[in-house]
């Protein structure tokens, strides 16, 4: 199983999945980690430079196609934070998306999934842009 924490800097958890600058995907088998590799964020709208500040241009289409693209091998995301729409097209690729809650390494909550642990806030950012 593969699961994406989205990161800011390839060692924290990004506060927000979308403006994430980069993936650490840990492989695992029988709930241990056997190895992870960073992924560069060129999918999301912020990483391809079509936003300006908190909002998406107007007339720019939102679809996170490229990303759950990317990501298509994983079973389940990691973040900080997201969009619904980003977590609905993760899901509907059967990707579990999943808002991590509290301080926590990015190592420290794929080990919390992995044990069933995981306190996920469970809620996504329904903002209109």
């Amino acid at each position: 199983m593969k699961i994406a924490v989205a990161s800011a800097d390839g060692t924290t958890l990004s506060p927000h999945f979308g403006r994430s600058t980069c993936f650490i995907v840990f492989d695992t088998t029988d709930g241990k980690v056997v190895g992870k590799e960073v992924r560069t964020n060129t999918h999301t709208a912020f990483a391809k430079g079509e936003c300006s500040g908190e909002h998406h241009e107007h007339g720019q289409e939102h679809s996170h196609a490229a990303v759950v693209n990317a990501l298509s091998d994983c079973q389940a995301v990691l973040c900080g934070g997201m969009g619904w729409r980003a977590a609905e097209e993760l899901k509907a690729n059967g990707v579990q998306a999943l808002v991590v809650e509290g301080e926590t390494t990015p190592e420290e909550a794929v080990a919390a999934y992995l044990a069933g642990k995981l306190k996920s806030c469970g809620s996504f950012c329904r903002c209109q842009h």
